[in-house]
Order: C-alpha cells, then structure tokens, then sequence
C-alpha cells in the first residue's frame, strides 16, 4: 500500500516522500517500513507501541490511535508529523 512520509523523515527513505508498504494492520505496516528503513518505525512509534506524541497516522484520510487497526491493500497511509519550536 502507498504510504506518505513527513518531509523531516526524508532521510530515511532516501528523500521519497510516497513508498510502498505491507501489512494487515498499521503495527505491521510500520514494521514493514523499519524493514525497508531501517530506524523508521523508532521515530514514528515509541519503546511502548505506542505512536510518538508528535506522529500522528492517518487511514484514508481519517486519524487512527490504534496501531491493531486492520487495513485493506487499497488503503492509503500518511504520517504526519508536527513541527515545534520557539
């Protein structure tokens, strides 16, 4: 499935913003993502399993907190991530 990476995470896909991904739930997709780049899935997901304050994941364009959530090969993924500072 297409997954949309957030520009500060650029890095870890050799600048790509849009790649491809697998998995039956959003926890095997971004395991599937840390396959392909290594490092990924840290950044995105804490020591918890839990998804990172800053990270928010999005299903076909609706926000999901739930890293079981099953998913279709159809579905679209984003990642977003917010920027802070001062």
């Amino acid at each position: 499935m297409k997954v949309q990476i957030p520009t500060p995470l650029f890095s870890y896909t050799d600048g790509r913003a849009f790649v491809e991904a697998e998995g039956a739930t959003v926890d095997a997709v971004t395991r599937d993502l840390d396959r392909q780049f290594p490092g990924l899935r840290f950044r995105m997901i804490d020591e918890q399993d839990g998804i990172r304050p800053h990270i928010k994941i999005f299903v076909n364009r609706v926000q999901i907190r739930d890293l079981k959530m099953t998913l279709a090969k159809s579905d679209e993924v984003a990642i977003i991530q917010a920027f802070s500072g001062g």
